[in-house]
């Protein structure tokens, strides 16, 4: 059956994810190390674990497998999570699959030796837009429907 795990800390479209998990009737997992208030809605759990580093990150990827959806910006855990069969959504829509992943945690490991060599090196990305919830809610919407398929 499918679940879906969502990366909590710093997720800004908990909400979205709950509605469309709501309306597949599909068990949701909000994971992070604290500071979310409990659900009424019967699809979802919040899951605290310890604080630590990565904790959160390896409970999602311990438990998501094939034909579940992890919603996430961490590439390490979209990487593990991409191995382990589950389909992989950033919180502006886009997937991150075996085709991109490895291209994305070179980016990544890019970005930190860069920020790393210059500290005074400012920037953080852009901003979360309303067109990043709505490509969003469209992905995780069309990504439930062929995980249940």
């Amino acid at each position: 059956m499918t679940e879906l795990y969502i990366d909590a800390d710093a997720c800004p479209v908990k909400e979205e994810a709950e509605r469309v998990a709501t309306r597949h009737k599909v068990q949701m997992h909000l994971v992070s190390n604290g500071g979310l208030r409990p659900s009424r809605n019967p699809f979802v759990s919040v899951v605290v674990v310890p604080d630590g580093p990565d904790v959160a990150d390896m409970w999602i990827a311990d438990r998501a497998g094939k034909g579940d959806v992890v919603v996430t910006s961490d590439m390490p855990l979209a990487a593990r999570c991409v191995e382990n069969g589950a389909q992989v959504l950033r919180h502006d829509g886009s997937v991150l699959d075996a085709r991109n992943i490895g291209q994305q945690l070179a980016m990544r490991d890019l970005m930190s030796d860069l920020r790393a060599a210059d500290p005074f090196r400012q920037g953080g990305g852009r901003a979360f837009s309303k067109a990043d919830r709505s490509n969003f809610l469209n992905a995780l919407e069309n990504t439930l429907r062929k995980a249940k398929g």
